[in-house]
């Protein structure tokens, strides 16, 4: 089996097949849960889903393929999410752009590895090699806390249900 390859690639084969087991699909009705969709998945690569914005409380973002309502205003005009070239080939991730990576996108990667330790341009790739399916499998097991199975956010690096460091 092909391993995915990440910045946050630290969990055993073990551990990540536990958490798989320790947490099932039942709980994803719960916000805290994991519950990783590809429409979470922005063009540039980001993962919606573990966003703080989308993990809040109130006036939670829907992510970038959602509606307008309750996003920021640089999330309502991000220039990768309305990128004319985007647009004009009717693409779905940037991987599929002949000029990726793109200057807009080599610096939100390099802010994300930065403060995050997370990589769009290592997302698109992962996406582009494996598959969107064997990417969200990934990306559910990559941002389980290990401690309830709840989300850990990526912006604040504990998990929004029980407060655990990642």
């Amino acid at each position: 089996m092909q391993e995915i390859h990440t910045l946050r690639s630290s969990r055993s084969s073990l551990q990540l097949r536990n958490i798989l087991e320790t947490f099932p699909d039942k709980t994803q009705t719960m916000k805290t849960a994991i519950s990783i969709r590809s429409s979470l998945i922005a063009p540039c690569g980001m993962n919606c889903g573990i966003c703080m914005a989308y993990l809040r409380e109130k006036k939670n973002c829907p992510g970038c393929r959602g509606s307008n309502d309750n996003k920021s205003f640089s999330c309502r005009n991000c220039r990768i999410k309305n990128c004319d070239e985007l647009k004009k080939h009717n693409m779905t991730f940037c991987h599929e752009c002949e000029k990726l990576p793109c200057v807009r996108l080599r610096t939100l990667d390099k802010r994300y590895r930065t403060k995050y330790n997370m990589s769009m341009i290592e997302n698109l790739a992962n996406i582009k090699t494996f598959g969107i399916r064997k990417f969200l499998k990934n990306e559910k097991v990559r941002w389980t806390c290990l401690k309830c199975g709840g989300i850990i956010c990526v912006h604040r690096g504990f998990c929004f249900s029980c407060g655990e460091q990642s």
